[in-house]
């Protein structure tokens, strides 16, 4: 379900990219997208779920039936009317938040230079694009309590329906508009209700459907809040980070947002389809190992989190810092997006693609602190990576540009994940076994072979060119699968079978 997410996802991307390239329009629509997202990750899908399903498990595991229907209804109605008043103050104060966050943009606006106009927009599109986050946090919410019962597919599923609603208002609306941003921004609000409607019949199913109602001082819903409030940091740094990043390049070229989002968008691809999936899947495995005092079952778990992270973290790094200019090539040069974004846009994908391994062990490794009901450690590691990450944008910023800021994020990542590790070692909670250590060394072999094979079929720059769409296609296929085979027979040779990971959880 995942997958069918992530390429319908590449699949609007690339339909964005046709339409509005890496121009103002463009610019102002992904960081009109980029707020709500960036809070989705505070009130729905990071912290909040990190904090929500340990004490839901626990609820489920030690409570009776109706004590956990009644958390439902206390959690339901005291997220709800707090997302509603932010979401009414987000739309109210859109101006204040572009200038907050599009720094150059409001300078440019105060000294009526030419930039300002990506103000004024921005903060049109941003009261459109704004209301999204409430839908996507009930949406999360019920995708949460889905996750707890084992039900994924269904959650995994729900942002179908978001790419389908961009990708339509793309094709058939937005040509025909003369501000197709904010056409892109009715896609993004009507996707989110899309969302929000489609997980009510499976709650009905589970008989988790309940009427929400206010309950501040409910015994669970303060241990939620107790844990989610550190949590909000906690968990979020990658998106301030990248947040700080959107703030830093808008005093940068025209383009430079859209040339980190294309980039940092490939970089979902594989990060939400292994990563943030396998951080999801055993988070509640996690949770029920501590709530049952299960010692040698937590360590295996996180033990198998980590092996799937190497096996296929190690090679999707790997082959998007090696395939990063064909790869945007087969996928985003047409319409408006040129060689020269393709060209400008590599090289954040390979600054970026850089700390791929370091942002899916993160992925893996803070569950390992939210299923014990821990979310202060990793705040304190969180606050560490986050001023680093901004002590590099401006030591890498200034020669680098914009490529300076995917370089910082990437580092960040790095400190953030050895943090992580490091905690739950010296606290005994979890160790790199012996066998994991042995499987590392034989999984980067295998990618050092599958990255020799590709530099031997990769064809020149100009061959790219000279060819049309469907041969760039049909050569980019043709090297994932080299690649691809190259690295199984790596681990085959080495004396790994792939598909003995899938026993875990």
């Amino acid at each position: 379900m995942t997958l069918i997410s992530r390429v319908l996802g590449l699949v609007r991307d690339v339909v964005v990219a046709n339409l509005m390239g890496a121009g103002t329009s463009a610019d102002v629509f992904f960081f009109a997208n980029k707020i709500p997202n960036f809070l989705r990750r505070l009130f729905a899908e990071g912290a909040f779920a990190q904090a929500f399903v340990p004490v839901l498990t626990e609820y489920q595991e030690k409570h009776t039936a109706e004590e956990t229907r009644d958390l439902l209804s206390k959690v339901a109605g005291t997220l709800g009317l707090l997302v509603t008043i932010v979401t009414l103050v987000g739309v109210v104060a859109s101006p204040v938040l572009s200038a907050l966050f599009g720094g150059g943009w409001f300078i440019a606006w105060l000294n009526n230079e030419p930039d300002g106009a990506k103000f004024e927009l921005a903060t049109v599109v941003l009261k459109i694009t704004f209301p999204y986050l409430w839908f996507i946090t009930f949406t999360a919410l019920a995708g949460s309590i889905l996750n707890t019962l084992g039900r994924f597919a269904v959650s995994a599923f729900t942002p179908v329906f978001l790419n389908v609603a961009i990708i339509s208002a793309a094709i058939f609306f937005a040509p025909t508009s003369t501000q197709p941003e904010i056409t892109l921004a009715w896609g993004v609000f009507c996707g989110g209700l899309i969302q929000f409607l489609f997980q009510i019949p499976f709650l009905l199913r589970e008989k988790a459907l309940v009427k929400p109602s206010w309950g501040w001082h409910h015994p669970g819903v303060v241990k939620i809040r107790t844990l989610m409030i550190p949590a909000l940091f906690g968990v979020s740094v990658s998106q301030i980070n990248l947040l700080f990043d959107t703030f830093i390049a808008s005093f940068l070229m025209t383009g430079s947002i859209s040339w980190l989002y294309y980039a940092d968008r490939l970089l979902e691809f594989p990060l939400g389809l292994f990563g943030i999936a396998i951080g999801t899947v055993i988070l509640p495995a996690l949770s029920r190992n501590h709530v049952n005092a299960e010692g040698a079952g937590f360590g295996l778990t996180m033990d198998w989190g980590v092996k799937a992270i190497l096996l296929l973290g190690l090679p999707a790094m790997m082959g998007l810092i090696v395939l990063a200019k064909p790869m945007l090539m087969v996928l985003f040069m047409r319409g408006a997006f040129s060689m020269h974004d393709v060209e400008m846009a590599s090289y954040s994908l390979m600054a970026y693609g850089s700390g791929l391994l370091s942002f899916m062990l993160i992925k893996v490794l803070a569950p390992g602190y939210y299923s014990r009901q821990d979310t202060k450690t990793p705040v304190r590691y969180g606050i560490i990576a986050m001023i680093t990450n901004m002590g590099f944008n401006l030591l890498f910023a200034i020669p680098f540009g914009y490529v300076g800021l995917a370089i910082a994020t990437s580092m960040s990542a790095l400190l953030n994940a050895t943090l992580l590790y490091r905690g739950l070692h010296l606290a005994g909670v979890y160790r790199v076994s012996r066998p994991t250590m042995v499987f590392f060394a034989k999984a980067v072999v295998s990618t050092a072979l599958m990255v020799v094979v590709l530099y031997y079929f990769l064809p020149s720059q100009q061959i790219w060119l000279d060819w049309h769409l469907f041969e760039r296609a049909k050569a980019l296929i043709g090297l994932i699968l080299a690649g691809a085979v190259s690295y199984l027979l790596g681990l085959l040779l080495l004396g790994i079978r792939p598909w003995s990971i899938k026993r875990g959880v």
